[in-house]
């Protein structure tokens, strides 16, 4: 007989606020981390179970991962913790879930889709604000124009971070941008192109970033071409174009070491009243090859605490056998309305957006 849901990396910054929110809704997850120390006084604080094990030995893995129904993987970077938790998941017959917004591992679990279906096991990562409103938004904007075949989607209000979101940003310093044409993804400069956009409160310059979108969104829609922006200040543009031939030098390990080691010490985390205080748009846009288009916009709570419910609740469908196995992403997984369904979030269509020029124009 199995347990329904193990989180690993429950004592984290982003998985602590996971272990919260479950407990809050009723849940009794078992806590796990490689870590004895944090995870045994948050078990012992919240009088749950833990298992302490680390990612290294494939075989340990599968033992404490067959003990249940679904693993919520909240333990970054994913790039590295992803695939031997998957290998696990498929050997154990465990769902497979996280909070991911890397381009790399998104990619790398849709390749095991046929796998996972053989396995009857769901794999369903970016569980969190990566990349649930977002999914969702293309989703939806697909649904209304369903010849489209550019998606573009953009972002605003991030202004709260994690020791974890910081050292996934230091890590994508060492990258290029990242588009998907023609169905591929390709690699692009760094602000390959800008944007102005309304998400809500005026234009605004945006440029593109290699968000997780690119990979899931074609898997979600079909849509061919997706670009993906975040607002940015005017003079922060030149800077990332600048700061791209320095990508080699970031990507050095000693200077990703020192840059992390800088965040362990200074960077804790919003506090619950930043959080509340904290509101994130998305805008996003389809378009299909007569020029037609359609714009929607979303507005949602702190990052954080969006991420926290709905990877709970996602969670807690996929341990309870509500999702198809194989690969999904969450608008595939529960349709375009899921994020409708929290506290906060509201979507609005932009008026006239069909067949209109678009509200985002070239900056340049």
């Amino acid at each position: 007989m199995t347990d329904e849901l193990l989180i690993y990396g429950s004592y984290g910054y982003t998985g602590a606020l996971i272990v919260e929110t479950a407990t809050e809704a009723g849940l009794s997850p078992t806590l796990a981390g490689r870590r004895a120390e944090p995870v045994e006084r948050q078990a012992t604080d919240r009088d749950l179970d833990h298992r302490v094990f680390s990612l290294d030995h494939p075989d340990v893995i599968e033992a404490h991962l067959g003990e249940f129904d679904a693993v919520l993987n909240c333990a970054g970077p994913f790039s590295a913790t992803a695939a031997p938790m998957v290998e696990a998941c498929l050997r154990s017959g465990t769902d497979y879930l996280d909070i991911t917004g890397e381009i790399d591992a998104f990619e790398a679990l849709a390749e095991r889709d046929r796998e996972a279906e053989k396995a009857d096991v769901t794999l369903l990562p970016g569980v969190g604000f990566d990349v649930v409103p977002t999914d969702c938004l293309a989703a939806y904007l697909e649904s209304r124009l369903p010849s489209s075949t550019q998606l573009r989607l953009a972002i605003d209000g991030m202004g709260t971070f994690s020791p974890g979101t910081m050292k996934s940003i230091v890590e994508g310093l060492s990258r290029s941008g990242a588009a998907r044409i023609d169905g591929e993804i390709r690699t692009v400069p760094p602000a390959w192109k800008t944007r102005r956009i309304d998400l809500g409160a005026g234009p605004k310059p945006a440029v593109t970033i290699p968000w997780g979108d690119v990979a899931t969104a074609y898997y979600t829609t079909g849509i061919p071409n997706v670009e993906t922006y975040a607002t940015v200040p005017r003079l922060a543009v030149a800077m990332m174009r600048r700061t791209g031939a320095l990508a080699p030098l970031f990507g050095s390990s000693a200077v990703q070491r020192a840059l992390k080691t800088v965040i362990d010490a200074t960077v804790s985390g919003p506090t619950a009243a930043e959080r509340a205080r904290s509101t994130t748009r998305v805008w996003g846009e389809v378009e299909n090859d007569e020029g037609k288009r359609v714009a929607a916009r979303l507005e949602a709570p702190d990052t954080y605490d969006l991420t926290a419910r709905t990877a709970v609740e996602s969670a807690r469908r996929v341990a309870a056998g509500e999702t198809s196995p194989g690969f999904q992403t969450p608008a595939s997984a529960f349709g375009p309305e899921f994020v409708l369904e929290f506290d906060g979030v509201e979507r609005e269509d932009i008026a006239g957006a069909m067949g209109e020029p678009s509200e985002a124009t070239a900056d340049d």
